[in-house]
């Protein structure tokens, strides 16, 4: 790759994308955003969109929205890879989800694609709390989930960003898979502990069925999504992914950041700020 080619930034709009696309930049690398309001728009229900982000383009970072479990989605990634393959691409990153047997679909379908790839396998996310649907929740005082006690290794997102910049960047990370986790299993009682410290007022964590939790999505997100994430936390928080892994110290040598300072650097952004 040239100092002038782009990497592409597939769902730039995203916790991870906008990430992934602000670090490049500082880098001073170029990047070619891809989304549906992109200069060069990209959009995964629109085929004929593919061709024209991935021309001049030799590496990618890949995220589907909002899932690989979303019904198509690994068929879609397939037809995308070939449409890679035959536009040059030389490595392409994905992201995927710890534990999700679609997710798993999808990685064998980059690994067969013919494409350089890298895996990055993800643990839940840190900033569902601060940017994502348990936001408001936690603003009214409660982190409603299921999974009775179960644990997780919970990951800050700006881990998993730097971890994709490496191997967009480095040497090294070709055919490596990078299962990522936080340095800590936790349970979400636990969480919601951290999180009361750290905003100085309490936060419950409130068991509820699998039931609640999709009335909740869908509250929001409506019933196919609300669908999909159930369908996700039924299979993932059985104890599966009960278990912590060195993929960002294999990346890049150093520990994971731990979930109490993702809540400080959150905390004093104003990610809780009622205002914002």
């Amino acid at each position: 790759m040239t100092d002038t080619q782009p990497i592409l930034v597939v769902g730039v709009t995203g916790k991870t994308g906008a990430r992934v696309a602000a670090k490049l930049e500082a880098k001073g690398l170029p990047v070619r955003c891809g989304s549906r309001t992109s200069e060069t728009p990209f959009d995964w229900e629109n085929p004929a969109t593919w061709a024209p982000v991935l021309s001049g383009v030799s590496k990618a970072y890949v995220t589907y929205f909002p899932d690989l479990a979303f019904p198509g989605a690994v068929e879609k990634l397939e037809r995308f890879t070939k449409v890679a393959a035959a536009s040059g691409l030389k490595h392409i990153v994905l992201l995927s989800g710890r534990g999700e047997h679609f997710a798993g679909k999808g990685e064998e379908v980059v690994r067969n694609s013919g494409i350089g790839f890298t895996i990055v396998r993800s643990a839940w996310f840190a900033q569902n709390f601060s940017e994502g649907y348990l936001r408001d929740p936690i603003l009214g005082g409660v982190l409603p989930m299921p999974g009775g006690d179960i644990a997780e290794p919970i990951i800050d997102i700006d881990d998993i960003a730097d971890v994709v910049v490496a191997a967009l960047t480095e040497e090294g990370h070709l055919g490596e898979r990078y299962e990522v986790t936080g340095p800590r299993l936790m349970t979400f009682a636990e969480m919601a502990e951290v999180l009361s410290t750290t905003l100085g007022r309490p936060i419950q964590h409130i068991p509820i069925t699998f039931e609640d939790f999709h009335a909740n999505v869908a509250a929001s997100g409506g019933d196919f999504v609300a669908d999909v994430f159930t369908s996700i936390a039924r299979e993932t928080l059985d104890g599966r992914n009960a278990h912590i892994t060195d993929g960002v110290e294999r990346a890049l040598g150093r520990k994971p950041r731990d979930f109490a300072e993702f809540a400080q650097t959150a905390m004093a952004s104003d990610a809780w700020n009622t205002a914002a």
